[in-house]
């Protein structure tokens, strides 16, 4: 239990921290969640610890009215519990006023936090909630709000937010100017170099980085979890970021970690999945059972975490360059699969019963693996009745015929960037 005077204390250093001017970075996906501010579901925001959520909760307050704030992450509320939120509500009305909207930071903290949110949303309040655990909030949830609440992903900077914090203005225009090409083109490197973290973009200090993933894989999973065997996730995750883009079975991760049953591994990847730390592609196939039984790739949130992790930056930069794909797929929304056949696609994009797309992602097209990227994506085209591809490079654009379809070479940063300036 925490004392009231302590509960006072603190929403009122969180209330003068909160309200403090600051250089936000537009969000992408603002625009998306205020227009949901208007109906009466509550609202989630998730994704990975420190990718910007709190941040958003600031813009939105900023056209607020009549709203309250507090954030479960500090470590003076490690004793709150569900009976506690009583003694809460008053403060915050004591220190706010009455309040028609309550944003809640974090709040998957707390244990049965949903009943008290259900009893504010029957008494007509608007909630606003952050947590940095999809499948924990969604549980939750599931039981005492189903179709009550609208959740929103909330990732890494992308490359347009990512350009709009280094200050780099993009027009149309300058998807074509020979000398902005240049500077985004650099400016891209640095992104796939450097990831999307906020913060560590701001400091660009490696510890930061260190002690936010020490931070992600004990609170988010360790602690959260009860994992006794800390030794083995932190090598089960070694592994999957020297192997992201490259298919794996749970079977050959358990040799690999000398363990008795793939169970184990199962388990350890859907906390860290939970945690939006790695995400898990399956290929493609038309029977659910081939779909799940089919090897598996992984993929990391971040490019910069990836390579803290045991990634190599050289020689396998076209992997890197797949990772951002992947992420940027799953940020737009939709069904991701990969293609394998006798020969492999990378990504095929599913909208409801129809496969619409397919994309191979290579560092640089050449003579040299020509064939081997032509012929997977011409074997998915085929196979889907497509008549247009996409191959994604580094900095090349073309576009070619072969087998009677168009194959549209792009770079992947104006790929990145064409929806977001037209």
């Amino acid at each position: 239990m925490v004392s009231k005077e302590v509960l006072r204390h603190l929403v009122i250093q969180q209330k003068t921290q909160i309200e403090q001017p600051g250089d936000l970075v537009e969000r992408t996906i603002f625009s998306h969640v205020l227009d949901a501010m208007n109906d009466n579901r509550v609202l989630i925001l998730t994704g990975i610890r420190r990718c910007g959520k709190s941040t958003l909760l600031k813009q939105l307050m900023q056209g607020a009215k009549n709203y309250c704030y507090i954030n479960f992450e500090d470590e003076r509320l490690l004793s709150f519990r569900a009976e506690d939120f009583g003694i809460l509500d008053e403060v915050l009305i004591e220190v706010y006023g009455s309040a028609g909207t309550y944003f809640f930071d974090e709040i998957q903290n707390v244990e049965k936090f949903e009943t008290f949110v259900r009893r504010l949303q029957d008494n007509g309040k608007k909630i606003i909630l952050t947590g940095s655990n999809a499948s924990l909030l969604s549980r939750e949830f599931g039981t005492r709000l189903t179709g009550r609440y609208k959740l929103f992903e909330v990732y890494p900077f992308s490359f347009i937010e990512y350009l709009r914090f280094i200050k780099t203005a993009v027009r149309k225009e300058s998807l074509y100017l020979v000398e902005e090409k240049v500077n985004l083109t650099r400016a891209f490197g640095r992104y796939v170099e450097s990831g999307g973290m906020p913060e560590y973009l701001r400091n660009n200090d490696p510890e930061y980085l260190k002690t936010l993933y020490d931070n992600i894989l004990y609170r988010d999973i360790i602690a959260r979890y009860s994992i006794r065997r800390q030794r083995l996730i932190r090598e089960l995750v070694g592994i999957l970021a020297s192997t992201v883009t490259l298919p794996f079975t749970y079977n050959s991760l358990k040799k690999n970690l000398g363990l008795m049953n793939a169970i184990t591994v199962k388990e350890y990847i859907s906390y860290l999945s939970g945690a939006y730390l790695f995400f898990e592609l399956l290929r493609f196939d038309y029977s659910l059972k081939k779909q799940l039984g089919s090897p598996r790739k992984i993929y990391c949130i971040d490019t910069a975490l990836c390579v803290l992790n045991g990634f190599s930056l050289t020689p396998n930069n076209g992997r890197l360059l797949e990772n951002v794909v992947f992420i940027e797929l799953k940020r737009r929304g939709g069904e991701i699969f990969y293609f394998a056949g006798k020969r492999e696609c990378d990504f095929i994009l599913k909208d409801q019963k129809k496969i619409t797309m397919a994309i191979q992602v290579c560092y640089e097209f050449t003579a040299e693996n020509r064939e081997r990227e032509t012929k997977g994506l011409l074997e998915a085209m085929e196979t889907f009745d497509l008549s247009r591809g996409m191959i994604l490079t580094y900095d090349q654009e073309d576009e070619l015929q072969a087998e009677g379809k168009t194959i549209v070479l792009k770079p992947v940063w104006k790929w990145l960037l064409e929806e977001s300036v037209r």
